[in-house]
């Protein structure tokens, strides 16, 4: 009798000793960001993209490596160079061919995600996926840099006049750069600022095809944002809408005027009730998938 109790309380110890699946429930009124912001690592699941590219997660991420033969991974601290294998793939693939542009050894890379995406604590509204990257527009010229140059090293700026033009750092690589980045059959778009669209519409000669996915957004002067669709079979994937057909040149042109003659504010209703905060995102916002991923160990 007593053995048997004794193999009884083994029995119970060793279970609760044992790691186990916690549950993280979908109700939690705590912001989704502080929930992801906290996670260190991967989910031990298959890759997958989970939702849309600003209201997501990502199960299975992959790490890319600190430094690479033609990359380096910047701003360590943050935790934030994890994407989906096929983020990874690419940006090894433009990398390359980013070493192969006069003066540049291959490429900076700035965020790309959380371990298993979801909001950020600081900065995006988007990148939650695991298929967003920041690219610097400085050109590596070193794949040696320590951590702590890293941390200190910042990238350069390519705008004039408020993002209506480029300034003396843009070069005849930057738009090759680009034009590499856009031309890769994965990417779904690409953000950079205005001027430098307008710019790349005078300077292009040969196939326009690509400009499509060049798309002009606020910011993006100090890095340019690569968006990659959806991948194949991601059923859980919310792909964003196409660009508008053609090359997008004329658009970004109406952005440049509006920026060298701003369009007077519109009137403001006395009457009309104050405007509500954006509210945070919580678990329930997020598709029902990412209490999972979450939970995983």
């Amino acid at each position: 009798m007593v053995s048997r109790f004794a193999a009884f309380l083994s029995a119970v110890l060793l279970a609760s000793c044992t790691p186990h699946q916690a549950t993280v429930s979908s109700s939690s009124t705590q912001p989704a960001k502080q929930l992801f912001g906290a996670e260190r690592n991967a989910s031990a699941q298959s890759a997958a993209p989970l939702g849309g590219y600003a209201k997501g997660c990502q199960a299975g991420a992959t790490q890319l490596p600190e430094t690479g033969p033609t990359w380096q991974a910047m701003r360590l601290s943050r935790n934030r160079n994890w994407g989906q294998p096929e983020l990874i793939a690419y940006l090894q693939r433009l990398s390359a061919k980013a070493a192969r542009l006069p003066g540049w050894e291959g490429l900076y890379i700035g965020d790309l995600s959380q371990p298993r995406g979801g909001p950020m604590l600081t900065g995006h509204r988007s990148h939650q996926i695991g298929l967003d990257a920041d690219i610097w527009m400085l050109p590596a010229k070193r794949l040696d840099l320590g951590v702590a140059e890293r941390e200190k090293i910042s990238s350069i700026s390519l705008r004039r006049a408020n993002g209506a033009y480029v300034n003396d750092n843009w070069t005849r690589q930057h738009h090759q750069l680009l034009k590499a980045a856009a031309s890769d059959p994965a990417v779904a778009r690409i953000f950079v600022f205005p001027g430098a669209k307008v710019q790349m519409c005078k300077d292009e000669t040969g196939d326009r095809s690509w400009l499509r996915k060049i798309r002009p957004w606020w910011g993006h002067h100090y890095h340019f944002h690569v968006r990659l669709k959806c991948p194949a079979g991601a059923r859980n994937c919310v792909e964003q809408a196409p660009p508008p057909p053609g090359d997008g040149c004329a658009d970004a042109q109406d952005w440049v005027r509006n920026i060298l003659n701003p369009p007077p504010p519109k009137p403001r209703d006395p009457n009309a009730p104050k405007p509500i905060p954006r509210r945070e995102l919580t678990l329930a916002d997020l598709p029902r998938q990412c209490s999972n991923v979450l939970s995983s160990r």
